[in-house]
């Protein structure tokens, strides 16, 4: 029975999906079987990092509208082996029920080793049935106010929802911005303001950024894809120390 973990963020622009298509390619490396499903209706874009946009011809709504079975909404990523990725509808209108995004995640679990379920950016329609199967939460958030500010809203959310598990990812981290904007003393204080424990910090690294906006596997010997790696290896249950 595979782990589900729920990517979400306060706030659009954290870099959500692209830590998620990220994740879901570091844990292939490490052996894993994944499925990354995509539950942004109507704004889809996992399928475009992951290079298999073109080949989409049905999408989650399919499955629960009994289109197709799920098989035929499971696209596997051609640049990553043991990659597989469930689209999100195209319509928000299509959006799928916290109750049969459950039961479906339930089923689907079965078939690997962890499924990366990303989220809807903020609190509003969609966050429910995103999170509602996950048995933990990785809450993405870029160290500045406003960003912190969302946080503290999903973190409740997530609370009201009794995520057994949730951890804090900083992500695009800069540390001569940090510095610059002068609106935290140090990382410390942004983990002490999110009030969720730290799984890792995502340095800014605009390559990798790039590789997943053209649907290239976000890997080699980029800085991000070297603290990727370590919060994979949490997120499979080893105990890596964390690098700040």
């Amino acid at each position: 029975m595979g782990k589900v973990t729920v990517i979400t963020s306060g706030k659009g622009g954290t870099g959500k999906s692209t830590v998620t298509a990220g994740l879901g390619a570091a844990l292939v490396r490490r052996g894993n079987r994944v499925l990354v499903i995509d539950c942004d209706a109507g704004m889809r874009g996992i399928d475009l990092m992951l290079g298999v946009s073109g080949e989409l011809v049905f999408d989650i709504a399919d499955i629960v509208g009994g289109n197709c079975p799920p098989s035929s909404a499971i696209y596997p990523c051609k640049t990553v082996p043991e990659l597989y990725i469930l689209p999100a509808p195209q319509n928000v209108r299509d959006e799928v029920s916290p109750f049969v995004m459950k039961k479906l995640v339930r089923i689907l679990q079965k078939y690997y080793d962890h499924v990366i379920i990303d989220c809807p950016a903020g609190i509003g329609s969609g966050f429910e049935s995103a999170a509602i199967a996950a048995d933990r939460a990785v809450v993405v958030v870029n160290a500045e106010p406003l960003s912190m500010r969302g946080c503290e809203k999903v973190r409740q959310k997530l609370r009201q929802l009794r995520i057994p598990e949730i951890r804090l990812l900083i992500n695009r981290f800069n540390e001569r911005k940090f510095r610059k904007l002068n609106a935290f003393s140090d990382l410390d204080s942004v983990i002490d303001k999110a009030g969720i424990r730290l799984i890792g910090v995502i340095p800014e690294d605009h390559t990798a950024a790039a590789c997943a906006q053209r649907g290239q596997p976000v890997e080699g010997r980029m800085k991000a894809v070297y603290a990727l790696e370590r919060v994979a290896a949490r997120l499979d249950g080893v105990d890596v120390p964390l690098e700040l």
